[in-house]
């Protein structure tokens, strides 16, 4: 059976006006309609015919879990962004979703602006704590001021190497590759000092690093002991006990986990 012309109108206005009403998208309306939902042109033909009965489209959500007509409503009867995002089955404290909900509620032109959290009328800062969570995003920063505290000068990479930083010391340049632990058992600290084979999905087994293309290894455990071990020592392993090498402790940084309130 041939199909119609895409410019051919196979549908009435009161068809149109209950699929729309039924509808949750256009890919909806297109499907009810019998139409190819992908073809751009037949959705333009259907559009067009909806804006010519003024049909009311504001309860389409497309892959959103809520509508136009329902963020209007939210965004009224909400006092700030936290309440928006659960009245509209978000996540309260998610960043993305309120990133989204922005965007979609700027191009409605609703005014968000009464849903900014006041500022706190108070003199006293804002406590951030150190917590061992971050150990890993800041180890690359303790491993550079380590070496800079001592007149050693520093190079983080900009692309992706097999090391973490360069120092520059009276031997020459050192490639560190830098490793966190905050793995404990009764045999003390275990610090993984394998790397994974580049692979989809990054499920490939650990493989020693290799000691021609790393110099040493400046490893922070849990307790904030700070280890520089050549990498030529613990070269062909994937793992070691730190305990086992406690002659190769450098420094600690655990001074800056103490509390504000407990300092003189």
């Amino acid at each position: 059976m041939a199909r119609p012309s895409k410019l051919e109108r196979t549908w009435s206005d009161a068809q149109l006006m209950d699929v729309v009403a039924d509808s949750s998208n256009w890919r909806n309306v297109m499907r009810k309609l019998g139409l190819n939902a992908s073809s751009a042109g037949a959705i333009r033909i259907v559009r067009r015919d909806v804006e010519r009965l003024g049909l009311d489209t504001s309860h389409f959500r497309g892959k959103r879990i809520w509508s136009d007509a329902q963020l209007r409503r939210a965004v009224m009867d909400s006092q700030s962004w936290d309440e928006l995002l659960n009245t509209l089955g978000l996540a309260p404290h998610s960043g993305d979703a309120r990133v989204r909900v922005k965007a979609h509620a700027m191009r409605l032109g609703l005014d968000l602006s009464h849903l900014e959290n006041p500022v706190e009328d108070s003199t006293e800062p804002t406590e951030v704590k150190p917590d061992l969570r971050y150990l890993r995003d800041a180890a690359t920063s303790l491993a550079a001021a380590w070496f800079s505290l001592r007149g050693l000068s520093v190079a983080i990479p900009t692309e992706p190497t097999v090391y973490d930083l360069l120092a520059v010391t009276q031997e020459g340049i050192k490639r560190v590759q830098v490793k966190t632990t905050t793995c404990y058992s009764k045999d003390g600290w275990t610090v993984v000092v394998g790397r994974r084979p580049y692979s989809s999905g990054n499920r490939e087994r650990r493989i020693p690093y290799d000691p021609e293309s790393i110099d040493s290894f400046f490893i922070v455990d849990g307790d904030l002991t700070i280890y520089l071990i050549p990498s030529r020592i613990i070269a062909g392993r994937v793992a070691i006990l730190l305990h086992t090498y406690t002659k190769y402790i450098v420094g600690s940084v655990a001074g800056l986990m103490t509390p504000r309130s407990s300092v003189a």
